[in-house]
């Protein structure tokens, strides 16, 4: 099947669009799994190689610093070399380290191959997300592409435990790297055969100063968090290590401030919504890493559950997330991200409140944090990605995937190393004893990252928030890029949505259509006037503010 276009139009057909949705969404499957069978798999782990509480947080933190370190160059190399060779490099580097992790005679070599099992996992979601923004052009069919890429990860969430927990059971914790291996391969086929090739016509240049500092501040952060516990915070080492970290992260600011391309662009930064919406991420999956690692100790050293029974339980998590998505991006295409943010870090503290509870309160209290958390998971994970497309432009698509999914890697990773942490602390005896007592202070701080969640979803979709958006915005279109019309009523991603004005000729010249004004983003009385009429409306009567919601404004640079 070629990735072929409609004659005359440019664009593919809907049949190739599915299709590209589908090899895409594998992609984030395979991750998905792998997530929740590893963490269903580390008390094993722990049992058979002898390995300690911060050796399995090194397990999975292994996997998401090399991630989240990659994730940006990753998506400079998709997008000068093309996307579809980057994500076909990145599936065969992901299943050929899956291979080895099931062959790791000891701890360190598991680690080993879990850090290049995550650089092959670093081109994944950036370059799916990419190609799915490539190929879908218009606004609300972009949000319901990625309500149903973004759901598939709840899909791999239920899969994984099951087949991963019958396998661990019968066949040991080695099983449970094997079932991304098939699934791989026929990805990197599908891959070849339906997905179209796609590059930026001006890719930014490569920063390998800017990627070294970003490894180093992750790798340096995560140690000292990990390692805290065993070898105490105030040792030398850990000191040192967290020194370095503060030290790479002032270079890293001080050296992308000087490039004419960095690898962090910090002009976006400006924007409170964008700024926002990495800040969301990082607090949701922190609580995500942190909500699995705990749950699969919990229910198999605490509880007494085998690995088979355990995944069983996971599945509540799983049909939350998979319900979630799809819902969410309809709501966001309609009306916007306000609700399904506040809904979803409400749903995300009370699950991990019921959590702390459930060691007493009994199995059904249990089940029901499961399904809250996953929901809420599910919501906010659907709205900051497709926060994260609209805040770059689409000549960048893969570094837009690329910063969205290495706040997620890097969330993930702080969510384990902390939490972690925090039950190391508290252990004084086994895990079976102690862990109710020990965790409490953890789950309440996975708690605390859905209300950031919550109170973030409010201040950020605000018409203040809006004004700081079309500033950091506006210069940047004056001179590189043409903004695009953002998704109906989407206050959160409202002027921070473009594309680039070498991939929008056909956009250029289309007039307004019905409902939508026209606004001059190099007049900046226009732009004040129009949220002057948002204040206003947000301040008087609720039916007028619906209303505002549901009419969508075109922003477009005028050029002499």
């Amino acid at each position: 099947m070629a990735a072929e276009v409609v004659p005359g139009t440019g664009k593919h057909s809907r049949a190739v669009r599915t299709a590209i949705v589908a090899v895409c969404s594998a992609s984030l499957f395979l991750i998905a799994i792998d997530t929740t069978v590893v963490n269903l798999a580390l008390p094993l782990i722990g049992r058979s190689l002898r390995t300690p509480v911060s050796g399995l947080q090194w397990t999975i933190a292994a996997y998401t610093i090399t991630t989240a370190s990659l994730m940006l160059t990753a998506g400079s190399i998709g997008d000068r070399f093309g996307r579809r060779a980057m994500f076909q490099a990145g599936l065969a580097v992901y299943t050929l380290a899956s291979l080895g992790c099931s062959l790791a005679p000891t701890t360190g070599w598991l680690i080993a191959f879990r850090a290049l099992q995550g650089a092959g996992g670093a081109a994944l979601s950036p370059m799916s997300l990419g190609i799915i923004t490539a190929a879908f052009t218009d606004t609300a069919a972009r949000a319901r592409a990625i309500g149903i890429w973004t759901g598939t990860f709840g899909a791999g969430m239920a899969v994984g435990p099951v087949i991963g927990g019958a396998l661990a059971a019968f066949l040991g914790w080695r099983s449970v790297f094997w079932i991304t291996i098939p699934p791989g391969v026929i990805a990197i086929v599908l891959a070849r055969l339906i997905l179209p090739q796609s590059r930026a016509d001006r890719p930014r240049r490569l920063d390998p100063p800017g990627q070294s500092l970003v490894i180093v501040f992750l790798a340096c952060l995560v140690y000292g968090i990990i390692e805290g516990p065993t070898e105490g915070f105030l040792s030398a080492p850990i000191m040192g290590a967290l020194a370095a970290a503060a030290a790479a992260l002032v270079g890293l600011v001080a050296w992308e401030r000087r490039r004419a391309e960095p690898l962090i662009e910090l002009r976006v930064f400006r924007s409170v919504p964008f700024t926002g919406a990495l800040v969301i991420t990082l607090c949701a999956f922190a609580g995500l890493g942190g909500f699995l690692f705990l749950t699969g100790l919990y229910l198999q050293d605490a509880r007494g559950l085998d690995v088979w029974h355990a995944g069983l339980w996971l599945l509540p998590l799983a049909c939350g997330a998979v319900a979630a998505p799809p819902l969410t991006g309809r709501v966001l295409a309609g009306r916007g991200a306000r609700w399904p943010l506040v809904v979803g870090g409400a749903a995300l503290a009370t699950g991990c409140l019921a959590l702390a509870q459930a060691p007493t309160a009994g199995l059904p209290l249990l089940a029901f944090g499961f399904v809250v958390f996953g929901a809420g998971y599910g919501a906010v994970n659907t709205v900051v990605f497709a926060a994260a497309v609209a805040g770059l432009p689409s000549a960048q698509a893969g570094v837009a995937g690329g910063i969205s999914s290495a706040g997620r890697q890097a969330g993930q990773s702080l969510g384990v190393s902390v939490t972690g942490a925090i039950l190391a602390v508290g252990l004084h005896g086994p895990l079976r004893n102690d862990f109710t007592d020990a965790s409490h202070p953890a789950w309440m701080l996975n708690a605390a990252c859905g209300l950031v969640v919550l109170m973030l979803g409010l201040v950020t979709t605000s018409p203040r928030a809006i004004r700081t958006a079309a500033r950091a915005v506006g210069p940047a279109s004056q001179s590189s890029a043409q903004p695009a019309p953002a998704l109906p009523g989407d206050q959160f991603l409202l002027s921070s949505a473009w594309t680039a004005e070498d991939e929008a000729p056909a956009l250029a010249e289309d007039e307004p259509g019905d409902g939508e004004e026209e606004l001059d983003l190099d007049d900046t009385e226009e732009i004040e006037r129009v949220v002057a009429e948002a204040d206003a409306m947000d301040d008087g009567d609720p039916d007028l503010d619906d209303e505002a919601q549901t009419t969508p404004i075109l922003l477009r640079s005028r050029r002499p």
